[in-house]
């Protein structure tokens, strides 16, 4: 920070509102007020978190740029951001003095001890320009409310940031667009609640918009306002993915007033309303803002873009009129799949399906079910189809309004005609029908040259990685088409979902890679082979954290490693094994694996279930000790406080259900695992008005082995229970002590259900 003997007399001056708050968190004990948006700020190695300000699952989203924490700058404040590390579209930035188009003459230092982060609300002292800033939003618009200290001439700069157009349409109303991923309209509608005077920068000819006419770029304006210093000006914003009047609208209808403290106030009501889903009791301090924030982080995924009855889909381009229809896009299959969907399956199943529903019109506009779907449509990312493991845990929880038989009728077309290749979508290629015909993804040798031109050049062909998550998403869909009564394809995939067992090795016991002749690839190494990310064989992890991916046949995986005690003492060599590089050399290779405990990567969504598959081989002790471990030591109410790529929910759904004490390990099937709760007392709010309690007495950073359960007043001797067990509410008691007791829940025939199950219903 740069300081002067002026700057440190100015702070004399700043309103006490915003010297009181040395941190992101008040004293208050709403559930809002335990939310810290700066956990995560300082990355380990790649993304950080943002201090997201939203509301949940809506299209309105604004944060810092840039929004790490070690940024030194504040940029500005986009209009909107499009997609969740997927974009931002617009620009805006108070300053003082001499009006300028330039963006990189608005920045300004801050200091986080003046900033407030919350999730509805958000202010900053901005130094250099002496001004108070804080916003607020709805679902689709934002307000603003800017004060300046000084005596200069007080402006508000609007940019687009790619192409566009800045319109001015009377002395308090701004309009226009950006032009988002090459041919998508942001359109917005400004209005301030003073007059101001424009400035215009930066004409550049003309440019073609998506109706055929052409318009006038002016990408920077400034507004230029005559008021008394400290007094406090609105700026409202209303954005539309639809079209000019419907941003107009949006802003209208949301915030008709200039009242900001309505606005802050309703958003602070929404989140107590979403967060507060969730009581808890008992725990630390610190440990319940861990908490909070991490299921405020769950609520990015997915988001609403219906406008008044319409949507934009960039599945198709078009705008789509439909009264009836709540589109959801902005989703990382891939993280979400794990646990982030099966929580909000349990916490708003009405939107879960709602969220599906849209997987199915993006089916039925592009023609395929996608991977990673965001506004301008899917991006193809990481590998799987898994829509078929939300859909289908989604389903067997009793969730319906969804079209099950066009879901299913995309699901199968994926699993049958599309390209299994990470990072691409579209029809199969001869890789693919290898796969078909011999049940594994083929590998090349170390230095082989890549022979099929449809592979990406970076990403590669991840084969074991591939083979083993299709075989999951095969059994899901198997399930599926058992409960639809399509017994040939229950059959056919429940076949193909065994396809994870042509590559395990039982010379070396993990998957490994295989060539198209049917040999081992020569030279494998499980933890190095495969370059960057070791992604000719796996993704982004090596082959210690792959050895446990077989989420839907975990009794299968444990026969494989010889076992019950066999399995259980690779596990726990999972955890203790070296990296076998100096830490350097190794994150070189492998940027995505932080978070290590030896080769365990908590920090990388493939590890989440892994230290709860104890339970199913007689030792749940260890899932109760090892996942206390792990939240105690990588996630902490710090901007260090996430060991990796967040991904929108990615990892903190894996933090919410671990700190209540279960984890949905196998999306499809209704049951949770039980672990070592942090919290003495929990509630969990379901949808039709009951309660599911958590009670774990004496629950403390010791006393953290469960001694004895009772579920709904019956003796419980088994480390899981299943969502019939819940969702008409009731009570989990667990006694905790300081000591484990080998015997809960260790006994044969107590273990979760996995492999080959069967399930008709899910009512």
């Amino acid at each position: 920070m740069k300081y002067n003997s002026f700057l440190s007399l100015k702070l004399l001056f700043i309103p006490a509102f915003y010297l009181v708050l040395s941190s992101c968190i008040q004293k208050s004990q709403d559930p809002v007020d335990l939310v810290n948006p700066d956990i995560g700020g300082i990355s380990p190695l790649l993304e950080t978190t943002v201090p997201l300000v939203d509301l949940p699952n809506s299209m309105m989203r604004i944060h810092r740029m840039p929004g790490n924490y070690q940024a030194e700058k504040i940029k500005g404040f986009p209009f909107i951001l499009c997609g969740h590390r997927n974009g931002t579209a617009g620009l805006l930035m108070p300053t003082s003095g001499v009006a300028s188009g330039d963006p990189e003459m608005w920045q300004s230092y801050y200091d986080h001890d003046y900033e407030v982060c919350t999730p509805y609300y958000y202010s900053v002292w901005l130094e250099d320009p002496d001004i108070n800033l804080e916003f607020s939003v709805t679902a689709k618009a934002s307000f603003y409310r800017i004060s300046w200290n000084k005596t200069e001439q007080k402006n508000l700069a609007l940019a687009v940031t790619t192409r566009g157009s800045i319109n001015i349409v009377d002395n308090n109303t701004v309009e226009g667009f950006e032009v988002y991923h090459n041919n998508i309209k942001i359109f917005f509608y400004l209005r301030t609640e003073k007059s101001f005077t424009p400035d215009q920068f930066g004409d550049s000819g003309n440019n073609s918009d998506n109706h055929g006419g052409t318009e006038k770029i002016k990408p920077a304006v400034s507004l230029t306002f005559k008021v008394p210093e400290k007094e406090k000006i609105g700026i409202k914003m209303g954005v539309s993915f639809v079209d000019p009047e419907q941003a107009k609208r949006n802003l209208e209808e949301e915030i008709p007033d200039w009242n900001f403290e309505s606005v802050k106030d309703d958003g602070k009501r929404k989140w107590n309303e979403a967060l507060g889903k969730i009581e808890v009791k008992g725990g630390t301090a610190d440990q319940k803002v861990v908490f909070y924030t991490a299921l405020y982080r769950t609520y990015e995924r997915m988001v609403d873009i219906s406008e008044d009855g319409r949507y934009f889909s960039g599945f198709d381009n078009r705008i789509h009129n439909d009264n009836d229809t709540t589109f959801y896009v902005d989703d990382w299959m891939w993280d979400t799949y794990r646990a982030a969907h099966p929580l909000q399956a349990m916490l708003n199943p009405d939107i879960e399906g709602l969220k599906i529903q849209s997987y199915v019109r993006m089916y039925e506009q592009s023609g395929w079910m996608p991977s990673f779907p965001i506004l301008y449509g899917d991006n193809p990312c990481m590998n799987g189809n898994h829509s078929a493991a939300i859909i289908s845990d989604a389903y067997f929880k009793g969730i319906r309004n969804f079209d099950i038989e066009k879901a299913y009728e995309g699901l199968k077309k994926n699993a049958m005609e599309a390209t299994f290749l990470p990072w691409r979508n579209g029809p199969m290629c001869s890789l693919d029908t290898f796969y078909l015909q011999k049940g594994y993804y083929p590998a090349l040798n170390p230095g082989e040259k890549e022979t099929v031109a449809l592979v990406h050049p970076f990403e590669k062909r991840q084969a074991v990685a591939v083979t083993l998550g299709n075989s999951y998403d095969d059994w899901c869909l198997a399930q599926l088409a058992l409960a639809l009564d399509k017994k040939d394809d229950y059959e056919y995939f429940l076949k193909r979902s065994q396809n994870f067992r042509n590559l395990f090795n039982p010379e070396t016991g993990f998957f490994a890679p295989r060539t198209a002749d049917g040999n081992w690839v020569k030279d494998f190494d499980p933890k190095f082979s495969g370059g960057l990310g070791n992604r000719d064989y796996y993704d982004e992890n090596n082959g210690w954290t792959y050895l446990w991916d077989v989420q839907h046949d975990i009794s299968g995986l444990i026969g494989l490693l010889g076992g019950r005690e066999k399995f259980v003492k690779r596990l726990d060599q999972l955890f203790i094994e070296p990296l076998g590089k100096w830490k350097p050399d190794y994150l070189q290779q492998m940027p995505d694996a932080t978070g290590q405990v030896g080769q365990y990567v908590m920090g990388n969504e493939p590890s989440l279930h892994i230290p709860y598959l104890y339970n199913y081989a007689g030792a749940p002790w260890k899932t109760q000790q090892r996942v206390r471990m792990l939240l105690d030591t990588w996630f902490t109410n710090s901007p260090f406080g996430i060991p990796g790529d967040e991904d929108g929910g990615g990892l903190s759904a894996f933090v919410v259900f671990s700190s209540l004490g279960f984890y949905p390990v196998t999306p499809g099937i209704p049951v949770f695992n039980i672990c070592s709760p942090l919290f003495t007392d929990v509630s969990v709010k379901l949808q039709n008005n009951k309660t599911f309690r958590i009670i774990a007495k004496g629950s403390n950073r010791q006393n953290k082995f469960i001694q004895n359960a009772t579920l709904n007043g019956k003796q419980w001797d088994k480390p899981w229970f299943s969502w019939d067990d819940i969702k008409n509410g009731g009570v989990l008691f667990l006694e905790m002590g300081s000591r484990p007791d080998y015997k809960w829940g260790s006994e044969p025939g107590n273990e979760p259900p996995s492999g080959l199950v069967n399930q008709k219903t899910g009512n």
